[in-house]
């Protein structure tokens, strides 16, 4: 509920005008009965209550045999509310009284009853005076009540009020007609704002938004929106790189793939046709096809596997291993390889043996393919260098130096995409550009971490970096 009230001030503004009413309504219905309520046995009650309880306290009130009787259901009443009553005659004597406080008289004059009917609280009681006729007789009352009850009465000019009357009418309506103007103009302001986000939104998707300016109380909403077209701007630009670079990519390799079938081809119709008699020339012309087929098989092979580790269906099968004695076996092997013979490559390492939880065939093919990314992007002087070190924080490092041409920042930033193939292929002109992708996704299966430093002119070199337990 937060999160949607931070994105939509419409619906923050209706619950505050909500929760505000309800709290306003609550408040006056306090104040009202905090200021004109009373205590009494069921609750609280008006402050009218004593009024209207002393004045029809008479229908408890009858005449037998020329004597005023209160009925048991009046004494009753008087018992409950912890009331006191007191009844005198014509000429203001007592003649009846129940549960009165003794500091009362027996006896009024009509002017002390005329003030009783004003008085304030007094003595722990407020005194509320009324009278009972019956035939030519007329009795007067009292009952006290242990509540202060201010008694107050509102004089006002009749002949103004009347005439103030047309005048609340009218200003009523005026009132009226501005409230009913503010919710239209409102509601047409309203309307135009979200017709304008509504339009931003669809210009977005189509590609055709023009950025608004964030201010207003949608602003929040504004600067959501320009962010939203930059970053789709951004996304865009991005995926049509991608794109673009992916075509390229598939033009590269489509032409690697004809490379070696069309020498397959031409030896295959020659030993087809039969014209070549000395079998040294046919072995020759075997070994050339076998050749340019195992090329081919190479290069359909990286592309599956670039594709399994990527969807994760590629087998992982870690097992403990002499890493040092690992890595130098996988240097030796491209040391004798025929293609880098003349090449110099070195082995160092700072320790002396240590062992780690690696699936050997990946992790070889991965560190083959940095050494091999050395060797065919740099000139046949290069010298190779490949290093391995630990550190306090439990990781292996191998790092893959050259002393070669170097990468510029944009190369750096991009040698490991999978779509991106260097530029300097000349030695090496038959590889697929997915070897530094492969080994890149070959170390963040085991967790490691793997990164580019380079410098034109001075060399390049790669960090491998893999967790290890003692």
């Amino acid at each position: 509920m937060k999160h949607k009230m931070k994105a939509n001030p419409f619906l923050r503004i209706f619950v505050f005008a909500v929760v505000l009413a309800i709290v306003l309504s609550a408040l006056a219905i306090i104040i009202f009965y905090y200021i004109f309520a009373i205590p009494e046995p069921e609750g609280l009650s008006l402050a009218s209550w004593p009024y209207r309880f002393t004045d029809n306290f008479s229908i408890w009130m009858k005449e037998e045999h020329g004597n005023l009787v209160i009925e048991d259901i009046g004494i009753d009443r008087l018992d409950e509310y912890q009331l006191w009553l007191q009844v005198l005659d014509e000429n203001g004597k007592e003649i009846f009284s129940h549960n009165k406080p003794p500091d009362y008289p027996a006896s009024y004059s009509a002017s002390e009853l005329a003030a009783l009917g004003t008085s304030n609280y007094e003595n722990g009681n407020t005194v509320f005076v009324s009278s009972y006729e019956n035939s030519a007789r007329k009795w007067s009352y009292l009952i006290g009540f242990p509540y202060d009850i201010g008694k107050h009465m509102l004089y006002y000019n009749g002949e103004n009020v009347g005439r103030l009357g047309p005048v609340f009418r009218i200003a009523v309506g005026i009132a009226f007609v501005l409230l009913a103007s503010s919710v239209f103009l409102y509601g047409f302001w309203l309307t135009g704002h979200l017709a304008k986000i509504s339009k931003g939104i669809d210009d977005i998707s189509n590609r055709s938004y023009a950025k608004l300016p964030e201010k207003g109380v949608f602003r929040g909403v504004y600067r959501e929106l320009n962010q939203m077209d930059n970053k789709i701007h951004i996304s865009d630009e991005l995926q049509e790189n991608t794109e673009r670079t992916r075509r390229e990519w598939i033009s590269n390799i489509t032409h690697d793939l004809k490379t070696p079938l069309s020498p397959i081809k031409g030896y295959a119709e020659l030993l087809s046709l039969g014209s070549v008699p000395d079998s040294e020339i046919v072995r020759e012309y075997g070994q050339i096809i076998l050749k340019n087929a195992n090329h081919a098989q190479r290069l359909m092979n990286e592309l599956k596997l670039t594709y399994q580790l990527e969807a994760g269906v590629m087998p992982f099968r870690p097992q403990n291993i002499s890493f040092i004695r690992f890595v130098r076996e996988t240097v030796i092997d491209i040391v004798n390889d025929p293609a880098f013979l003349s090449r110099s490559i070195e082995f160092e390492s700072s320790i002396e043996e240590l062992s780690i939880c690696v699936d050997a065939d990946l992790l070889r093919r991965a560190l083959g393919n940095l050494i091999v990314n050395a060797l065919t992007h740099n000139p046949p002087e290069t010298s190779i260098t490949v290093s391995v070190n630990t550190d306090k924080t439990m990781q292996v490092t191998v790092i893959v130096r050259d002393n070669g041409s170097g990468m510029s920042e944009e190369q750096q930033s991009e040698v490991f995409n999978r779509y991106y193939r260097g530029t300097n292929t000349k030695e090496k002109p038959e590889g697929s550009g997915l070897g530094l992708a492969i080994a890149k996704q070959i170390v963040m299966l085991h967790g490691g971490e793997i990164s580019v430093k380079s410098k034109q002119g001075e060399g390049t070199q790669f960090i491998v970096s893999l967790p290890y337990v003692n």
